[in-house]
């Protein structure tokens, strides 16, 4: 550990000892070569699969660095964390690998599957305010009232430590990396794998991606200090960070080649093609990585790129409405509204035209009143299973020469 003026800075061999402490604890988790996003973005692409780490992501590794090197009565004091998501997770299960008591505060809103998953690690759950801040408030007041170690997601030489033992099993299955596209929400998991990498494989580039609607470390680089962004709703919530850590921006501007950002619309349509082409299922926050390959937000030609999935804990609930949003922003679904005369027949004739042109009808529904529907007509809504936009437009295109007036519905 070194020592600067601000912070202890973690080094390669603080990384080392965390590998030592968490081997049989994490996993080692596989490394796999992907033709077809290869194929796609013109690198060679290998995924790196923290969503099939124990507890769901990444987190468990600094979680259990940072509690493994805690002095003997400050865990029997117990710890204490705010999280919505990961790094509850990943601190409950800790605490129970060593039998510490474990208190996690939770915004009230936080999903039943999440907080059932953290209370099943042994931890007390509290469930607090309506935001993460919220409950991370509430957290601290816990931590002076009970006299608990608060440990925090991202902003500890002992997490980044953890964290960054990504990048030896990287290195260790890839002597040659080119680049590592990291997910970057409070920097942890990017500026460990990244004092790793670079320590040993100095030309190796190191990519941390954001949510364009939470960009907090992109803005606080481009403005040289840490600073706090407004922040708009996104799918990548496991990186939805508004404000990065005083040590994780530090270490950020010395290690990180650059900081990307990627839409909403990209995240979703790449969770979709995991799903579909790597039989993955990852959270939006780990799909960002892939996003910023597959979008060419990094350069092509690079060589052996490292995509780095940190996580899987998407709730089933909304996962069905994220792949619903990734299907009609790549075209692969629409709803189709079109008003025809309200005799037999007229069904049949629209049916018609869709079928030549190899759509594949999901649902009809008929709307014979409405303020915008004549008497005598009635208004047909379709779901179409598609092909891509270019289909989707030469529907509407055939459609409106045959006389109709076909309207996408949202």
């Amino acid at each position: 550990m070194v020592h600067s003026s601000k912070f202890q800075i973690p080094t390669l061999e603080d990384i080392r000892d965390a590998a030592k402490r968490i081997e049989g604890i994490a996993q080692v988790t596989p490394l796999d070569y992907s033709a077809t996003f290869s194929e796609f973005t013109r690198n060679n692409i290998y995924i790196k699969m923290e969503n099939l780490q124990k507890t769901g992501s990444f987190k468990i590794r600094g979680a259990y660095n940072r509690l493994a090197t805690m002095p003997i009565e400050q865990l029997q004091r117990g710890v204490i964390a705010a999280s919505a998501g990961n790094h509850a997770q990943g601190v409950a299960f800790a605490a129970s690998r060593l039998h510490v008591p474990c208190t996690i505060v939770m915004p009230e809103n936080a999903s039943l599957a999440k907080i059932a998953a953290t209370q099943r690690y042994g931890a007390n759950v509290v469930l607090y305010g309506e935001s993460y801040d919220d409950a991370y408030q509430q957290a601290l007041e816990l931590c002076q009232e009970q006299s608990l170690s608060y440990i925090h997601a991202f902003d500890d030489p002992m997490i980044v430590a953890g964290q960054g033992t990504v990048g030896l099993e990287i290195l260790s299955s890839l002597p040659k990396v080119d680049a590592i596209v990291v997910p970057m929400g409070g920097g942890g998991l990017a500026t460990g794998i990244a004092i790793a990498v670079k320590t040993l494989s100095p030309n190796t580039k190191v990519y941390g991606i954001q949510s364009a609607n939470v960009s907090s470390f992109r803005q606080s680089l481009d403005i040289g200090e840490v600073t706090t962004v407004q922040a708009s709703a996104t799918i990548a919530d496991g990186i939805a960070v508004k404000r990065p850590g005083n040590l994780t921006f530090a270490l950020a501007q010395q290690w990180i080649d650059d900081v990307l950002t990627v839409e909403e619309e990209e995240i979703s349509r790449t969770m979709v093609m995991l799903l579909e082409r790597c039989k993955l299922v990852t959270e939006g926050a780990a799909a960002s990585a892939m996003a910023a390959a597959l979008y060419h937000k990094i350069p092509e030609n690079l060589g052996n790129v490292v995509v780095v999935l940190s996580g899987g804990n998407v709730d089933v609930t909304i996962l069905s409405k994220i792949i619903e949003h990734g299907l009609i922003e790549a075209g692969r679904y629409v709803r189709l509204s079109v008003t025809v005369p309200d005799k037999p027949g007229s069904l049949r004739d629209v049916l018609d035209i869709v079928a030549d042109l190899r759509a594949n009808v999901l649902s009809v529904q008929h709307h014979r009143v409405g303020s915008k529907i004549l008497f005598g007509y009635t208004e047909i809504e379709i779901d179409l299973e598609t092909r891509d936009k270019r289909h989707i437009e030469r529907l509407t295109a055939v459609l409106t020469s045959r006389g109709y007036q076909p309207t996408l519905v949202d």
